[in-house]
C-alpha cells in the first residue's frame, strides 16, 4: 500500500486517501448524540446515556481521523496542490460559520429595530437589566483582540525557527483564551436575566454562548498545534494545520468585536 501511494503521488500532485471507517463512524456518533439530546430535552430514560456515548465516541473518531491525518502529513503525501486544497477547505468553513453568525445578527436586529407589540414596542424589553459593555465585555475584547496578535507571532515565530519564542507565544494565547472563558462564564454567573426571558435573553445567550463555544473549540485547537510543535510536526514550510487555526481565531475575535458593538453597546 505505501508503495502504491508513492507511485500515486508520482503521477500527480494530488494524494489518494486509503479506505477509511472513520467518516461513517463519525456520522453514526453524531446522529446518536443529537438524537439522545432532544430525548434528553424530553425526559426520556435513555436520552442522557445515548447522548454521552454519541458524545464521547464523537471525540474518539475524530482523535482517530485527525491522527491519520497526522500521520500521512509527516510521511510527506500532503503536497502543495494538497495543501493548498486543505487551505480552500478551511476557508469555505469559516464562511459557512460566518452565515452561522449572520442568522444571529439578523434576529437580534429584526426584533431590535422593530420592537413588536408583546415587549411594548422598546429595546431592551422591559424588565431587562443589560450589561454595562465597558466593564466585563470592555475587557473581553482587549484579552481576545491581544490574543489574536499573540496567535500571530507564534506564526511569525515559527516561519523564522525560534522554539523559545514560539512556546512563549503558544502559552500566552492559550491563557488569554482561558481568561476569555472565565470571565464569561463569571458573566453568565452574575446576569441580571436567563435565556428564557424573552427575545432579548434568546438572542444574547445564544450569540454570545455560541461564540463562547467557538473559544473553548479555537483554543482547544491551538493547544493541538501546540504539541504538535512541540513534537517537532511544523516547520517554515510546512503548518498548515497551525495556519488553519490561526485563521479560526481571527474569526472568533471578528465576531466577538461584531457582538460588543452590536449586542452589548448599541443593544444596551
Amino acid at each position: 500500500m505505501y508503495f502504491y501511494k508513492k507511485y500515486q503521488t508520482l503521477r500527480h500532485p494530488f494524494f489518494l486517501i486509503s479506505p477509511s471507517e472513520f467518516p461513517f463512524c463519525v456520522s453514526l456518533a453524531i446522529l446518536a448524540g443529537l438524537s439522545g439530546l432532544v430525548m434528553y430535552m424530553h425526559q426520556q430514560f435513555f436520552g442522557l446515556c445515548c447522548m454521552t456515548n454519541g458524545f464521547v465516541g464523537l471525540l474518539i473518531c475524530l482523535y482517530g481521523w485527525f491522527k491519520d491525518m497526522n500521520i500521512e502529513s509527516i510521511s510527506g503525501y500532503y503536497t502543495k496542490a494538497v495543501r493548498r486544497g486543505l487551505k480552500c477547505g478551511m476557508i469555505l468553513f469559516i464562511i459557512s460559520e460566518v452565515m452561522f453568525f449572520v442568522s444571529f445578527f439578523w434576529a437580534f436586529f429584526h426584533s431590535s429595530l422593530a420592537p413588536a407589540m408583546e415587549i411594548g414596542f422598546i429595546w431592551p424589553p422591559l424588565g431587562i437589566e443589560t450589561f454595562d459593555p465597558w466593564s466585563v465585555p470592555l475587557i473581553n475584547t482587549f484579552i481576545l483582540l491581544t490574543s489574536g496578535a499573540t496567535v500571530t507571532c507564534v506564526h511569525l515565530s515559527v516561519i523564522v525557527d525560534r522554539r523559545s519564542t514560539t512556546q512563549v507565544y503558544f502559552f500566552l494565547t492559550l491563557g488569554l483564551a482561558l481568561c476569555f472563558t472565565t470571565l464569561q462564564w463569571y458573566e453568565y454567573e452574575n446576569a441580571p436575566f436567563d435565556i428564557s426571558d424573552g427575545i432579548y435573553g434568546s438572542v444574547f445567550y445564544l450569540a454570545t454562548g455560541f461564540h463562547g463555544f467557538h473559544v473553548i473549540v479555537g483554543t482547544i485547537f491551538i493547544q493541538v498545534c501546540s504539541i504538535r510543535y512541540d513534537n517537532n510536526l511544523f516547520n517554515s514550510s510546512h503548518s498548515v494545520g497551525l495556519e488553519c487555526a490561526i485563521w479560526y481565531w481571527h474569526f472568533v475575535d471578528v465576531v466577538w468585536i461584531c457582538l460588543f458593538i452590536t449586542i452589548y453597546w448599541w443593544g444596551s
